[in-house]
């Protein structure tokens, strides 16, 4: 239990420098080196089993901040660095004003933004078929939704919450985590997955969209949040009326190269974003009559972003990730796994006590896929031992591990969306606690509905 309390002590530590205005990538990354140092004096591996010690516990700390720059830096991270330079690369060229422009007109219509926001919100979830990674949905949706519902006057907590909060619900039957609860659950894939799974994120999505509709008005009255809805006659456009299409490239090719639409045709996020930039470039050097010179210098506010999101949003991914290394490899997700497996209750209560358990875990490490790969090993023996259902225990898990992830101020995802609309993380978790508390209960609740509790 030492290991847990410590964990839990640096935790909140971070969250008091982070509230009190310390920088918080820095912050993050102090703690998370601190508990590797740590780590290593109480005699726990600092390092995961990947990766090979340097002989000295201080320098695998460092080790694994190195990784951590390789790891995310070149890979979510790059990925992240090309969707802010696409988006900026689009505002420059003026795409996105045209964009406003042209959709403003028919959504006019809708007077509340925050109807506005409910369809925005149910949109991203239908997008989180085509991108599986949270991290990658939510700043793709930065980069191409968010600047449409500032626009339609959702105030710019509301929206990055919104993108920040559609892969809180699982809906992919293929997902690695669906595959892996389908076979810890003992059922195939299509029944766990569609007959099981499907209705009950369904509810869920529908109640935190609800839930997000009143809890985004409060406290924008509350707050008096800025609201900026821009009065359509006065954006100014000097591009095309075909540049609308431009922003939406990503999205396009997303859904278009993933290999299915054209058969052996396959394109990751990476290459469809630089074949988006490319394709908007060549389109802006035809439109300004093939005026070379022009078209580069302009391309020089897409690098700016890409510069701009590894200051802003990349190095607190890092920090993120070595802090979470940290809470792991001192044994506090251990500890949690300890107290689950001693639990003597009842089907219902041990249901809850994993689904709990699992929430604080990936709040805690601001993964949504490390503490549902912990615990769901338990789930089997200890449903085998009580004569429950194992799809019973598992599918609130899976789900509740998204759900922590989602008002996680230490996630990927959360981490990226504010850094990319410059709010506190703590802002953006506080935009989605509610409708993430509404979504748990209508799990939790539809498991009991839906899910057989014995075997």
């Amino acid at each position: 239990m030492l290991e847990l309390l410590i964990g839990l002590v640096v935790t909140v530590a971070v969250g008091y420098f982070i509230v009190k205005g310390y920088r918080a990538a820095s912050t993050l990354l102090t703690a998370g080196i601190l508990l590797l140092i740590i780590t290593g004096l109480i005699g726990h591996s600092v390092l995961p089993d990947k990766l090979t010690s340097t002989g000295n516990l201080f320098t695998d700390s460092l080790e694994y901040v190195k990784y951590m720059l390789q790891y995310r830096g070149g890979g979510l991270g790059m990925q992240i660095m090309l969707l802010c330079g696409f988006a900026a690369y689009m505002s420059h060229i003026g795409a996105n004003n045209v964009v406003v422009k042209q959709f403003s007109k028919p959504l006019s219509v809708i007077k509340s933004p925050y109807v506005l926001l409910v369809a925005a919100y149910i949109v991203a979830c239908l997008m989180s078929l085509a991108v599986s990674s949270a991290t990658g949905l939510g700043v793709l949706l930065m980069a191409t939704l968010f600047p449409m519902m500032t626009a339609m006057g959702i105030s710019r907590p509301a929206a990055t919450a919104v993108c920040a909060s559609p892969a809180a619900i699982i809906l992919s039957p293929t997902s690695g985590d669906v595959v892996i609860a389908a076979e810890k659950s003992g059922l195939p894939l299509h029944v766990f997955a569609v007959e099981t799974v499907l209705p009950v994120s369904i509810c869920a999505i529908i109640v935190m969209a609800a839930a997000a509709y009143f809890w985004n008005k409060y406290l924008d009255n509350k707050e008096n949040t800025p609201m900026e809805r821009v009065d359509v006659s006065e954006i100014e456009t000097h591009a095309p009326a075909y540049y609308a299409v431009l922003p939406f490239l990503p999205i396009i090719g997303v859904f278009l190269f993933n290999g299915k639409t054209i058969e052996g045709l396959y394109l990751d996020i990476y290459t469809i974003v630089v074949l988006s930039i490319f394709l908007g470039a060549l389109v802006d050097f035809a439109t300004k009559k093939f005026d070379g010179r022009r078209t580069l210098e302009d391309l020089d506010a897409c690098y700016e972003g890409m510069a701009d999101a590894f200051k802003g949003v990349v190095m607190l991914l890092v920090a993120a990730g070595v802090f979470a290394q940290g809470l792991m490899s001192i044994g506090a997700i251990d500890n949690l796994l300890g107290l689950a497996e001693s639990a003597g209750a009842g089907g219902i209560a041990l249901m809850l006590l994993l689904t709990l358990l699992t929430v604080a875990a990936a709040i805690a490490t601001g993964s949504g896929n490390a503490p549902f790969y912990a615990f769901v090993e338990l789930a089997p023996s200890l449903a085998a031992k009580m004569g429950l259902n194992p799809a019973f225990l598992i599918i609130p898990m899976l789900q509740a591990s998204n759900l922590g992830r989602t008002v996680s101020p230490v996630s990927g995802v959360i981490v990226a969306t504010s850094g990319m609309a410059k709010l506190s993380p703590f802002e953006v978790v506080k935009r989605t606690s509610v409708p993430v508390i509404c979504g748990l209960i209508t799990v939790i609740i539809g498991t009991l509905v839906l899910v057989p509790m014995m075997a």
